[in-house]
């Protein structure tokens, strides 16, 4: 059951402009704390799907090491990735997770190549690993660690969610609303 405080948030959000919703309504990345006791130096909320993104940048290494976290049912998938290209879902080089049907978190590597992408495990155009997710209060959260294309620090990014997981594969996700509208820069700065 939502709080007085949470619902009087949604109807000052419906009643308001979202540049005016009072930070103490807004979405907040600071404070979290990983079931693994894992600390990231850097968090962003990101616009839509209620996501965020934590990190820590290597600059000795040209690594960055990452969070993302999003609400998720048990049923749903989630990812997660860069598009050094371009500002769009096409050519992104993501990682997925979802629940597999062995009741493990499966998260894993894949190149997003069309609007219909396979979803199979794929090696990216830039180093990945230590790769894992895990399923926390309704929430799927994926680690990974990345080598950054070609030295840079300011990224396209993408996030995602899906409803649907079928044969340990996920499907496609809604094209309308947040899902169209998820995608945006970082600066690992």
């Amino acid at each position: 059951m939502a709080t007085p405080f949470k619902l009087l948030c949604f109807l000052f959000a419906l009643t308001s402009s979202t540049s005016l919703l009072p930070s103490s309504c807004a979405q907040t990345c600071s404070g979290y704390t990983f079931s693994n006791n894992k600390v990231f130096s850097s968090c962003t909320d990101l616009p839509h799907l209620g996501a965020s993104l934590y990190y820590d940048r290597d600059a000795s290494a040209n690594t960055v090491s990452v969070a993302f976290k999003a609400p998720q049912t048990s049923t749903g998938w989630v990812a997660w990735g860069l598009n050094p290209n371009a500002t769009k879902m096409v050519g992104s080089q993501a990682i997925v997770a979802f629940l597999h049907s062995n009741g493990s978190m499966m998260a894993y590597p894949t190149q997003l190549d069309s609007y219909a992408p396979s979803m199979a495990p794929a090696a990216l155009i830039f180093p990945v690993n230590d790769v894992s997710a895990e399923y926390v209060n309704k929430e799927m959260i994926i680690f990974a660690t990345l080598g950054l294309v070609g030295g840079g620090t300011k990224f396209n990014q993408v996030w995602q969610e899906g409803s649907t997981v079928l044969n340990d594969v996920p499907k496609a996700h809604s094209t309308i609303g947040d899902n169209i509208k998820s995608l945006g820069t970082i600066d690992f700065q």
